[in-house]
């Protein structure tokens, strides 16, 4: 069966018709039309975005001790799914994603950083991949390799400990980048947002204490900014609330840093991305309003969480030949960000899913 699907479509807000060609858009009705192949208009009217977009999630395993389970696997990127999220990048899993995820027809398309790189003293003890830092360069080619392109580092953990060496995060850097990949730096202490800056990795997760003044290097060399706040907002509360201490003091500085490069980010031409970085899957409408709180234009933080973050991740937005994904709602999300997270349609794969 052919789809007919019209609607405005965002950012460009013109209004357009496509058709589906098997998991393609098309924007002429495909050949064999009355030939067995019936046309059914799903989406006629509305607002058209590509499909919504989770740049920092870690389906597959809600807590560190419960271990990686796909059957949780599974569920999370169907909540994902079902949310309008048919895009997922997963910095960092306890396991490498199994090949099911990439041939399920019904699930969000992946892009996976195989498991959390870590050195000694920064991360979850055995939840990652535990080396020593003269095996990081090695060890990021081959996750970087075995993934889909990307690779993650743990940059630095603890708030009053040393980051990863420049020299080391660089070397690690490098090697990936020669061979074509990505890499993902967590990074919650000033040392470790700099070095993961200076050594030209491809995304801050988070960036806590993050210098403003490295913003325009960050743009220069295309560094993109995911803070992941929803995730801390409800942590900041929990920590205004405790006696005073030079943790409490790092960590709330550390949080205020994070919402106010939003915006600074933003003027200075860095791409900002919505990741969540928590649960339950299938929030990012929600990070996306809290970039958009946090000082991001609509617009763009709409795109955050769409068009901006797969072109990022090398897909186009909705164009003849693009895939088939793509979330319609009755209200432009850029005029009323609250509908969001209340998709009219999804269509996944060339697939009413919704």
């Amino acid at each position: 069966m052919i789809m007919r699907i019209r609607g405005v479509v965002l950012p460009e807000r013109v209004e357009r018709t496509f058709w589906t060609d098997g998991e393609v858009l098309r924007t002429e009705p495909p050949a064999g039309r009355g030939a067995g192949r019936e046309v059914e208009t799903v989406v006629d009217g509305g607002w058209l975005v590509p499909g919504l977009v989770d740049v920092h999630t870690h389906p597959g395993a809600e807590e560190p001790e419960h271990g990686f389970d796909e059957a949780a696997l599974r569920r999370h990127l169907e909540a994902h799914r079902d949310a309008g999220v048919l895009l997922v990048r997963t910095p960092g899993t306890m396991r490498r994603m199994p090949g099911w995820v990439d041939t399920e027809p019904g699930l969000p398309r992946v892009r996976s950083a195989g498991r959390w790189l870590a050195t000694p003293g920064r991360f979850f003890p055995g939840v990652g991949r535990d080396l020593r830092e003269d095996r990081l360069p090695g060890a990021a080619v081959e996750e970087a390799t075995a993934a889909s392109g990307w690779c993650k580092i743990i940059g630095d953990w603890r708030w009053d400990e040393p980051a990863v060496p420049l020299d080391v995060m660089t070397a690690a850097v490098d090697a990936v980048h020669a061979i074509g990949g990505r890499v993902a730096v967590h990074c919650q202490t000033a040392e470790g947002s700099r070095n993961a800056v200076l050594s030209g990795a491809d995304s801050l997760e988070h960036g806590m204490h993050l210098d403003p003044g490295l913003l325009e290097l960050m743009a220069r060399q295309g560094t993109a900014y995911i803070p992941t706040l929803g995730a801390f907002a409800e942590s900041a509360e929990v920590w205004r609330g405790r006696e005073r201490s030079a943790k409490r003091s790092a960590w709330l500085a550390g949080w205020e840093g994070m919402v106010a490069n939003v915006r600074a980010a933003y003027e200075a031409g860095v791409t900002v991305l919505a990741g969540t970085d928590t649960f339950p899957c299938g929030t990012v409408a929600a990070e996306s309003r809290q970039l958009f709180d946090a000082g991001l234009p609509a617009g763009e933080a709409v795109g955050a969480a769409s068009w901006t973050a797969r072109k990022w991740l090398g897909l186009p937005g909705l164009a003849d030949g693009a895939p088939a994904d793509l979330v319609a709602y009755d209200r432009d999300p850029t005029a009323h960000p609250e509908v969001l997270g209340r998709p009219a349609r999804i269509v996944l794969r060339g697939r009413v899913v919704r």
